[in-house]
């Protein structure tokens, strides 16, 4: 048997605030052997991420940790020292955040700060660290690593940033990398990318404990699997074990919730409970002959530094069906939100011309569209930043009900309608945005969507920030509200996963441009474009039991 590398027993952490100390782990025990990937799994507040952070003592101020056993390479963690930890971070065990944006310091080139690390341990001369720089970006694919080296975050692409982030965590060639949510919200080629990157570092022999809420993700990764639920680990084993036939209700319940093609026309979580009539007492959807929303040949240009002109949308032309979904996917730049900020006539087209409900829309004035302004409504990915956070639930309903085309009788009673309509309890009236859950917010903003009784709603990444559990429950609250009102849905994602499940028709964008088209199954199972093909294949699903036995037996 390997001697395990790091080993956790029975870890308990709290976090003391008014002389009271609340628990947030515990009794969490593992081990991750040389060469091991560890992935522990859990929704937001399952304590995944104050696990992982324990173990490179970056728990955080007021945390009370105990252990039986928190050792790495036979060091007692719990003992370390403030000097002892400066020089176990980074030298034996590197750390890989979820936002490169936030976690890199945005005033000064990357190149900069994979030098820091490297000088930190007292690695090289100034000229060494330079070179070891340039290597350490190329190590982990990135094109003009010298140039790279020497621009700012926010000079860079997403993928290209995580990318960074990872070579710093490389920078001393640590035994052991935590990567917490390490591809959260990167599109599904990068994502592959980033994967493929962490697999190599376990093929090289370093251990990896990966953070992640999709078991999609840590399938492609993972020797061993822990799954968390309220600070406790409910279920734990091999992978191909818990990945094909899991014990827990909640672990079951986890893998349900994966959208794909597999899940269309099926529910990903339990049953919605509306009440009676809740989702039905609206306006009916206009009779109208054609699509409720048409785009021809959308142009859209924008001026860059140095005044250059970029192409941002180039031709789309598209149409959406009542009571369909149009699916819209592509990597970040591919121009499909900038397609949905014109179709929302927010933002204008420099050519060609958007139709709603059969009357002009892009082409004529914003006086002319308030008599349709209230039949399209957009719901985004963070409603946080879209809802003022002085306000509460009620006021952010009673002031969207307020907007509506028809008299609203009873104010109150359409705002309860509403909660009712997306499944929220009456109590989150008086609460503010803060203080509600990711999905409880999204909820609230669909049914701020709903207010004004539109035809079709826009969702631009509605869902790519939430948990996949609360992500299905807000796929299949779409899915029961478009059955039961005929509501149209244009819906932006780079998530192919969630595409596939929700869409009837899909177009996939690049540069701006429509590569394919098609209906859902056509477009995913038989891509025709090479880029679609491209990002079929990288998009991250559960194994099935042959695979996983198959890949056991190599």
């Amino acid at each position: 048997m390997t001697t395990p590398l790091l080993r956790v027993e029975h870890l308990d952490v709290g976090f003391e605030r008014g002389g009271r100390t609340r628990p947030v782990v515990s009794d969490v025990s593992f081990t991750v052997s040389p060469g091991e990937c560890v992935a522990i799994v859990g929704e937001s507040g399952s304590g995944k991420s104050v696990t992982a952070r324990t173990v490179v003592g970056l728990t955080g101020a007021g945390a009370r940790v105990s252990a039986e056993a928190l050792q790495l390479d036979g060091i007692d963690l719990t003992t370390a020292s403030a000097r002892q930890w400066r020089s176990i971070r980074g030298r034996r065990v590197g750390f890989i955040l979820q936002d490169a944006l936030v976690s890199l310091d945005p005033l000064r080139p990357v190149g900069a700060e994979i030098a820091e690390a490297l000088a930190l341990h007292g690695w090289g001369s100034r000229r060494a660290r330079r070179r070891k720089v340039v290597d350490l970006l190329e190590s982990v694919g990135v094109p003009n690593a010298a140039l790279r080296a020497r621009q700012r975050p926010d000079e860079l692409s997403g993928g290209l940033r995580q990318r960074a982030l990872i070579a710093s965590a490389l920078a001393l060639a640590p035994e052991l990398v935590i990567a917490d949510e390490p591809t959260t919200a990167l599109d599904v080629t990068v994502q592959a990318q980033v994967l493929d990157l962490i697999a190599g570092m376990k093929e090289r022999g370093t251990s990896v404990v990966l953070i992640s809420h999709d078991l999609s993700v840590v399938a492609r990764l993972a020797d061993h699997i822990l799954v968390m639920k309220g600070g406790s680990v409910v279920e734990s084993g091999p992978a191909a074990r818990l990945l094909t036939a899991p014990q827990h209700a909640y672990t079951r319940a986890l893998i349900d919730a994966v959208p794909g093609g597999h899940t269309r026309g099926e529910r990903l979580g339990p049953a919605i409970e509306l009440p009676t009539g809740a989702a039905d007492e609206r306006t009916p959807v206009e009779s109208i002959d054609g699509p409720v929303l048409e785009a021809r040949d959308l142009v859209k240009r924008f001026r860059g530094p140095g005044g250059v002109l970029s192409t941002a949308v180039d031709g789309v032309s598209f149409t959406l069906d009542r009571g369909t979904t149009l699916g819209i996917v592509g990597e970040s730049g591919s121009g499909k939100s900038t397609t949905a900020r014109i179709a929302l006539a927010l933002t204008g087209a420099d050519e060609g011309t958007v139709t709603l409900l059969g009357q002009p829309w892009s082409s004529v004035r914003e006086s002319r569209r308030r008599d349709l302004r209230n039949r399209i409504a957009v719901v985004y990915q963070d409603p946080l930043s879209s809802f003022d956070p002085r306000w509460s639930v009620e006021r952010i309903l009673v002031d969207a009900v307020g907007q509506a085309d028809r008299p609203v009788p009873d104010t109150d009673a359409r705002v309860r309608q509403l909660l009712d309509q997306v499944g929220l309890a009456h109590d989150v009236l008086p609460r503010l945005p803060l203080r509600l859950s990711g999905g409880q917010r999204q909820r609230v903003a669909i049914a701020r969507a709903l207010a004004t009784e539109p035809s079709i709603i826009v969702l631009d990444e509605a869902v790519s920030a939430l948990d996949v559990s609360v992500q299905a429950q807000i796929l299949d609250l779409l899915v029961e509200l478009q059955d039961r009102i005929g509501l149209s849905y244009l819906f932006i994602s780079h998530d192919l996963g969630v595409i596939h499940h929700m869409s009837d028709t899909v177009l996939v964008m690049k540069d701006g441009r429509v590569l394919e088209r098609g209906t859902a199954d056509d477009v995913f199972l038989r891509p025709q474009h090479p880029y679609t093909r491209e990002l079929v294949r990288s998009l991250p699903a559960l194994p099935t039991e042959a695979e996983l036995s198959a890949a056991a037996g190599q």
